[in-house]
């Protein structure tokens, strides 16, 4: 059976959707379950601080509601079916608040856990001990009170800004607050004076909120290292009354030194230190004085004290008094002869010995007498006293001088009778005289003239040198003596004794002297330069080698002095062959002066003079002894013959004849030797027309640039080319560049016919011809007679034909023409084609053939039209030749079939030249 329709099936599909939804919201509506909200069910709020709490139900009508808590509350405001209160000053570290509603008989519940936390504001370090023993431990404990909670904090123990231990509190349990974090640390000698310090880090980053930090105030750790050894004094075991003797204490191992605390004591007497530091070592240094109220036995002691440790030394100085001995002399300053008495005395106790003669017991005198001399001047005596201290024994010595008077005394010792001294240096001049009182000394001439500076550093002079008187004076009386002072000093030679130049005249007798200053008088001796050894004495007989330099030297005790002196040999002229020659050759155009050197001292003036012929009485330049750009040279008249030269010093003249003769330097111009030449081919072969002017007569030789010219007994004109000359004599050489071309006569080298081998009637043709030539030649043509419409080119090198005919057949004759000559060469040209029945046809039509081609007649014109085309047609009908292209005398003008200047320039031919032209006459 057929199912529903389309229509029906869509209306029930709606009909169940319809119902199905309307009983689901049915269902929804009888079994929706209602409930209560806590926001935000979980909070986390700083210690102190507060919050908002919302409760809310979705009961459409709630009976009532409310919101349990232990916490404070501030406000409230509430709905149908919510409720929203404001807790303040949460301090609980977890508590949970309920939100409840009555709905429907039923209680609806909502539970918040709310936490608080505490920021690390109290981060406490235990305080450090005040010293701390190095290679000990020590404890570090940090105290964090109320801050959490814990289980977000992390404790730091630092030493510096370097961590020691960190400590994360993770896992504690929510409520729990606070933390402690104890270490025990090692005491090194590097840690003194570090700071110790403890962070904390509350990180709540995790709940939404910051990292909170704080750190403890840092403590200072001080750490000590003292030796267990006593410390090193060094001190006297015996101290006198009055003196001040240095005590040292010194200690090693202690860390830091310079925080050590050091006390010295001598008895009850507190000593000021003086304490120095190197490393780990202390050493304090005192100077103690002691007292008559502390004589006898005392202690010393040294103590040392660092971290609250102390290390003490003690040792015992004994405190006495032993006064020196008094030595006296009845008279110090007695005159010579009196009688004086020396006492020597000492304490109770003491031992005196007085020029090692003791007393008989301590405690009592001794003395010594003697008569007073000039020997006991100055004598010393000498006291000495001893005491037993302890088991040691003591000593002191007291000393006096004795000072007799006596007259003075100038001995030669002190004053010597003769004094030498160098020039120059600063000397002490000491005439000393002995005598008590001290005598006053002075020295002068004894003419009242210059006094002597005794005692006084100061230069010694020439000046000084002499005799003087010296007096030593006192109140005892005076002495007197005379002394000499020789000053030396080292040679001079200046030029009045030894002059620098001398000049000698050869073959006269001369000596080289020369005289030096000097004391002692010093010894000269003279040596010629690089002769060493050989000393000149005595007279010479001069000659010329005995000039130059010699080296002459003064020597005495004091040093030594030298010069060198230029001896100069004067002579009278004289000529050398080399130096001014007899025969001397001018060169022309050198600008060479003539060069006359003399040898004479002093240097010869020189002249010379032409003594017969056209030169007479002519001065001949000379060159300079030192030629230079501002020297003229000599003109190019110079007059060659004898001349008489003079040379004149202030020792005498010298005559000498020189012949002077003139030569030159090749020179080649175009007179004598052409730039341009020409040979003729065939000719005997001959040399290049060259030659060059000058003396002695130049030769002369040419050559071809590049490939050298082959020996040939004719001439060819491979021989053409660019030659260079060079001409050459004893004065140098001159060169040409000489261009050679070679004429030859002319030469038909091609005649050609194109078409080859015939033309047909009414065809063109063209007829070639080429010459070779030099100069080029001149082309002409001879034609077939009655060959009509011949056209030629502007060089006529070429001969072209339209239109053939029968009577273009024939025989063609090119000629070539130069100033050497004539060639021609022929070329015959056969017309042939389907006309030449005419020339069979018959008798009749021969004869007026014949008949119209006898009245023509060919000729050549060398001065009608040169080249161009012809017009036949218009001859015949006018009886002349027409000139297509103007040549010759028709209208056409002056230019040539081309048009260009090529073509004027190739129409050119000398006269009598044959270029054909074509006339027409009637017979």
């Amino acid at each position: 059976m057929p199912g529903p329709s389309p229509g029906l099936r869509r209306a029930l599909l709606g009909l169940w959707t319809a119902l199905g939804l309307g009983l689901f919201g049915f269902s929804a509506v009888a079994q929706e379950p209602f409930w209560a909200d806590l926001q935000p069910r979980v909070a986390l709020v700083e210690r102190g601080g507060s919050l908002w709490l919302n409760c809310s139900t979705n009961c459409p009508r709630p009976e009532r509601g409310g919101l349990e808590t232990s916490l404070r509350r501030n406000g409230t405001q509430r709905g149908l079916r919510w409720l929203a209160r404001q807790l303040v000053d949460i301090r609980e570290p977890e508590t949970q608040p309920i939100c409840f509603f009555r709905c429907a008989r039923r209680t609806l519940q909502a539970r918040g856990l709310i936490r608080t936390f505490q920021r690390p504001d109290r981060v406490e370090l235990v305080p450090l001990p005040p010293w701390q023993p190095v290679g000990e431990n020590f404890t570090l404990s940090c105290r964090v009170p109320g801050a959490g909670p814990r289980g977000s904090l992390t404790l730091t123990l630092l030493r510096g800004a370097q961590e020691l231990i960190r400590r994360s509190f993770a896992g504690e349990p929510p409520r729990a607050r606070g933390a402690v974090l104890t270490a025990t640390v090692l005491a090194r000698r590097e840690d003194h004076g570090a700071n110790f310090s403890c962070r904390a880090e509350l990180d709540l980053r995790p709940q939404g909120l910051g990292l909170f930090e704080n750190s403890s105030a840092p403590r200072e750790l001080r750490i000590f290292a003292l030796s267990p050894d006593p410390p090193r004094l060094t001190a006297p075991q015996l101290l006198e009354v009055g003196s001040e003797k240095p005590l040292s204490c010194h200690l090693d191992g202690l860390f830091p030194a310079s925080e050590a605390e050091v006390y010295l004591a001598l008895g009850d007497q507190r000593l000021n230190l003086n304490v120095t530091i190197e490393g780990d070592a202390l050493m304090a240094t005192a100077t103690a004085t002691a007292s008559a109220e502390q004589e006898g036995a005392r202690q010393l002691v040294c103590n040392v004290t660092l971290g609250g440790e102390s290390r003490e030394t003690r040792e015992n100085v004994t405190i006495y008094s032993f006064p020196p001995p008094l030595l006296t002399l009845s008279e110090p300053s007695p005159p010579e002869g009196e009688m004086v008495t020396v006492t020597c005395t000492a304490g109770a106790r003491a031992l005196v010995t007085l020029e090692g003669v003791p007393a008989a017991v301590p405690g009592q005198p001794t003395q010594l007498q003697l008569n007073a001399t000039e020997n006991d001047d100055r004598r010393g005596f000498f006291c000495d006293a001893t005491l037993e201290v302890d088991g040691e024994t003591l000593s002191k010595n007291a000393s006096a001088e004795l000072r007799v008077l006596y007259a003075p005394r100038l001995d030669d010792a002190d004053c010597p009778r003769t004094w030498t001294w160098p020039e120059g240096p600063e000397q002490t001049l000491r005439c000393e005289a002995r005598g008590n009182p001290e005598p006053s000394v002075h020295c002068a001439r004894p003419d009242g003239g210059a006094v002597l500076a005794l005692g006084l550093l100061g230069p010694v002079t020439r000046a000084l040198a002499g005799t003087y008187r010296c007096r030593a004076t006192n109140v005892q009386g005076q002495a007197v003596k005379d002394v000499t002072l020789t000053v030396e000093y080292a040679p001079a030679l200046d030029s009045v004794g030894c002059p620098e130049r001398i000049t000698w005249l050869e073959g006269t007798e001369a000596s080289l002297s020369c005289v030096a200053h000097g004391v002692p008088p010093p010894t000269v001796s003279c040596v010629r330069s690089g002769e060493a050894g050989v000393f000149v004495e005595g007279l010479l007989r001069v000659a010329r080698e005995h000039a130059g330099t010699y080296r002459c030297e003064a020597t005495n005790a004091r040093g030594s002095a030298a010069k060198n002196v230029a001896v100069t040999v004067e002579y009278g002229p004289r000529f050398e062959e080399p130096s001014c020659p007899s025969n001397w050759t001018w060169v022309e155009g050198s600008g060479q002066l003539f060069s006359c050197e003399v040898d004479g001292k002093p240097e010869p003036s020189v002249e010379c003079m032409g003594s017969e012929g056209a030169n007479e009485g002519v001065l001949l330049p000379l060159a300079p002894p030192d030629p230079s750009p501002s020297v003229p040279s000599i003109s190019s008249d110079l007059t060659p013959g004898i001349y008489i030269c003079n040379a004149t010093n202030a020792h005498g003249s010298m005559v000498k004849t020189v012949v002077v003769s003139a030569e030159s330097p090749p020179q080649m111009d175009e007179s004598t030797c052409p730039s341009h030449q020409t040979w003729l081919e065939g000719a005997e072969a001959a040399a290049l027309a060259c030659a060059a002017r000058g003396r002695p007569f130049p030769g002369v030789r040419c050559s071809r640039e590049g490939a050298p010219r082959p020996k040939r007994q004719r001439i060819s004109r491979e021989d053409a080319g660019t030659y260079v000359c060079v001409a050459t004599n004893a004065h140098g050489t001159d060169s040409r560049t000489v261009t050679v071309g070679v004429e030859y006569r002319p030469v038909v080298a091609e005649l050609a016919a194109s078409p080859p081998g015939g033309v047909r009637p009414g065809g063109n043709f063209t007829l070639t011809c080429r010459a070779e030539a030099w100069p080029p030649a001149q082309i002409s043509w001879r034609a077939p007679p009655g060959a009509l419409n011949i056209g030629l080119s502007s060089n006529n090198s070429t001969l072209s034909v339209a239109g053939a005919m029968g009577s273009h057949g024939g025989e063609y004759e090119c000629a070539a023409t130069n100033a050497h000559g004539r060639h021609a060469r022929r070329i015959t040209v056969r017309v042939a084609g389907p006309w030449l029945w005419v020339a069979v046809g018959g008798a009749a039509g021969g004869a007026a053939l014949l008949a119209a081609g006898a009245g023509l007649a060919f000729y050549v014109q060398s001065t009608a039209c040169k080249k161009g085309e012809y017009n036949v047609q218009e001859a015949e009908s006018s009886g002349e030749a027409v000139c297509l292209n103007g040549a010759g005398g028709g209208a056409g003008g002056d230019t040539g079939a081309e048009g260009g200047p090529e073509a004027v320039g190739a129409a050119e031919s000398p006269a009598g030249d044959e270029v054909f032209a074509i006339q027409l006459t009637s017979a």
